[in-house]
């Protein structure tokens, strides 16, 4: 457990809650079917490594809400990919007058995290829980890749949802005072995007696990809330 003290706190982050109503799918978005899922998650199996376990990457919100069964963890590294916050969100944690931002894993440099060693019993029906979790939109925001990873224990492959930057919610490459600028503001009816990025370097830094942008991100995402009048939080 690290013994950093993190910049942003519970108290500044209630400050960015605001309870909202779903206000549902954005207009006009197309949205996968079920033949869409059914044919995702057959390609997923199909390429699966045979003779292994089934291996999921969490280097986000599946770190501390992973939603599916599994049976081990192991910390481990993707290099070649890294967390950005390049997801724009109209809904969850954003809405289409205030959108938030969402992290993925994209390409370039390395990200660790933990490796989720997932049931055996069920595994179609976990996966297909998974992509729908993950993948609403289309094109989606992400790319279920299978990928090599790095862990004290020996190399491993996992399934990580890796950012797809034809994805329509794709933001591209932004500016660490604009996100930061982003996540202190935005609010869906899930939570805040302060909210998502506290829970996420939390549970990092609980692992051992220290990401240098994150924890930069947190810090300039404490001071914008601090700056702002209590009229503007969260809106």
């Amino acid at each position: 457990m690290s013994n950093r003290i993190m910049m942003l706190t519970e108290d500044l982050v209630a400050r960015c809650h605001r309870v909202l109503d779903d206000a549902g799918p954005e207009p006009g978005q197309p949205h996968l079917e079920e033949g869409d899922y059914r044919e995702i998650v057959s390609e997923i199996l199909s390429r699966r490594p045979q003779g292994q376990p089934f291996w999921l990457f969490a280097y986000g919100s599946l770190i501390w809400k992973p939603e599916v069964p599994h049976a081990g963890e192991r910390i481990a590294t993707a290099r070649g990919y890294h967390r950005a916050f390049c997801i724009r969100l109209r809904r969850w944690r954003g809405t289409l007058d205030r959108p938030g931002l969402m992290m993925g894993m994209a390409r370039g440099g390395q990200c660790k995290g933990m490796a989720l060693r997932l049931d055996e019993g069920g595994i179609e029906a976990t996966v297909d829980r998974l992509v729908r979790r993950e993948m609403t939109a289309k094109p989606s925001t992400y790319r279920p890749t299978w990928v090599g990873l790095q862990s004290d224990e020996g190399p491993l492959t996992a399934l990580a949802f890796v950012v797809n930057p034809q994805g329509r919610t794709y933001a591209g490459k932004l500016d660490e005072h604009e996100v930061a600028e982003i996540l202190a503001r935005a609010c869906g009816h899930v939570g805040s995007g302060a909210d998502y990025l506290f829970n996420t370097v939390r549970n990092l830094e609980s692992l051992g696990i220290h990401d240098r942008g994150l924890w930069r991100l947190q810090e300039l995402v404490a001071a914008e809330i601090r700056a702002m009048p209590p009229a503007a939080e969260a809106r």
